[in-house]
C-alpha cells in the first residue's frame, strides 16, 4: 500500500481500468488501489469519471480530489484533500 499522509492531504497511487462494464473499486494490488471505471479514455472522460466515483464513494467534494500524474497512463497518483487516511481505509475497507 503507497500513501503519503500529510496533515491536509493524502496521495494515493492508482490503477484505472478504463471502459470497465461497473465502476468498482478491487483492492490494493503491486501497492496500488485498483479501480474500475465505466469512462472511455478519451479526452479525459475517463478521468473525470475517476474523480466523480472516488467523490461519491467517499462523501467529498469533486474539487477535493485531483490527478497529480498519469493524466494519459492507466497508472495514476490522486491527491485527496479534507480526509485522513484512515478515513479513507474505514470507507473502502481495507
Amino acid at each position: 500500500m503507497k500513501t503519503n499522509d500529510h496533515s491536509n492531504f493524502i496521495l494515493i497511487d492508482l490503477k484505472v481500468i478504463p471502459n470497465a462494464s461497473k465502476d468498482a473499486i478491487d483492492g490494493w494490488k503491486d501497492n496500488r488501489l485498483k479501480v474500475r471505471i465505466r469512462g472511455i479514455p478519451e479526452k479525459g472522460k475517463a478521468n473525470k469519471k475517476l474523480i466523480e466515483y472516488l467523490a461519491e464513494q467517499l462523501g467529498i467534494s469533486k474539487a477535493n480530489i485531483s490527478i497529480q500524474s498519469g493524466e494519459t497512463s492507466r497508472l495514476k497518483r490522486i491527491r485527496i484533500e479534507g480526509i485522513s487516511f484512515d478515513e479513507v481505509r474505514k470507507k473502502w475497507d481495507f
